[in-house]
């Protein structure tokens, strides 16, 4: 997955481009935290590793800024899980 994600800062959602489709990972901001709320992949472009892609960018965007993460949303914990890498953000 080469296309970058985007922050969309008036929706507070990242967002991934890809196949003339858009995947989004919502979130609240608070001072010092990203607190991420819903994934959505659509149906056309599910599977194909579009989520992990775009969390993985929003995670490294969240760290390029300095601040940590929560979560609500069950894809970014199932990512986070399996992706040690981004332990450090955990609040």
């Amino acid at each position: 997955m080469s296309a970058p994600v985007h922050d969309n800062t008036t929706l507070q959602r990242f967002e991934l481009d890809a196949d003339g489709h858009t995947a989004v990972a919502y979130y609240e901001l608070a001072p010092g935290i990203v607190t991420f709320t819903h994934t959505e992949v659509p149906p056309a472009i599910s599977g194909r590793g579009v989520g992990s892609a775009l969390v993985r960018g929003a995670l490294q965007a969240v760290r390029a800024r300095g601040l940590k993460v929560a979560t609500r949303c069950s894809f970014v914990s199932a990512y986070l899980g399996k992706h040690t890498e981004f332990n450090d953000l955990i609040r």
